[in-house]
């Protein structure tokens, strides 16, 4: 990963962060939907954390859902961690250089929407992994690639380049893992629809997450793409439709 386009990174989500939850719903909903997947597992009490927390979606959910347990946030904008509740614990630092120093090894480590901005994502949950206490758990909700498939179908209607961000496939996320250590792997299709493509899209600039390696379209290439965009079966609607992993394992 250069340099220059983990800085960027930085600086797009760090100018998001102070209106960070009113875009970041798609955040928001698959938050809860991990937290409650956690909820069906018996976690140890100890050391939880939050990789990449953002504005702390995950770690609230977490934390509400276990009134006895609380969670270290931890992620690399100073901005999204001024977000949090002045009483939550946070560290910041970089993820791509390994996890932060702890007091004891994690019983949780939890990650939604992060490690897909991170390099080598399916070492990174190795890494992760094997970090873990014995009988701890690793939750993660990643989008995957596959999404916006009618972002992809407009590019190839109007020979336009595909330039949203590549997520990992699936097999890369869980080739690392063990199947017997397991215990939950669903992906789940997420479609959101909005009144223009524009109005789809606006949400990952608002939230910082529209930083891609790949070069910008053109003004004439950016409205070709929006006039082929495919309809919804919704009426007079259009739709972004998400696949996204949700993997827990137990070490």
């Amino acid at each position: 990963m250069k340099k220059e386009w983990k800085k960027l990174i930085l600086k797009n989500f760090d100018k998001a962060a102070i209106n960070y939850n009113k875009a970041a719903k798609i955040q928001e909903i698959f938050a809860l939907k991990l937290a409650l997947e956690c909820k069906k597992v018996d976690i140890p009490k100890g050391i939880w954390i939050d990789l990449g927390t953002g504005t702390g979606f995950l770690a609230d959910a977490l934390e509400k859902f276990n009134p006895n347990q609380s969670v270290i946030r931890v992620d690399n904008s100073s901005s999204m961690l001024t977000q949090h509740n002045k009483y939550s614990a946070s560290i910041l630092w970089d993820l791509n250089f390994g996890l932060p120093e702890l007091p004891s090894r994690p019983k949780l480590i939890a990650s939604n929407f992060s490690i897909h901005w991170l390099e080598t994502p399916s070492k990174k949950i190795s890494q992760w992994f094997n970090s873990l206490a014995p009988g701890g758990f690793l939750a993660l909700a990643v989008p995957l690639e596959g999404s916006f498939k009618e972002w992809k179908e407009a590019s190839e209607r109007t020979d336009t380049p595909f330039s949203a961000l590549t997520f990992p496939s699936q097999n890369s996320l869980i080739k690392t893992l063990q199947n017997d250590v397991i215990t939950c792997k669903k992906i789940i299709e997420y479609r959101q629809e909005a009144i223009s493509p524009i109005s789809l899209l606006k949400p990952i600039i608002e939230v910082g997450a529209h930083t891609t390696p790949k070069e910008k379209l053109t003004t004439g290439e950016l409205r070709r793409l929006m006039k082929a965009w495919p309809k919804s079966s919704s009426i007079e609607k259009v739709s972004l439709t998400w696949l996204v992993q949700i993997l827990i394992a137990k070490k």
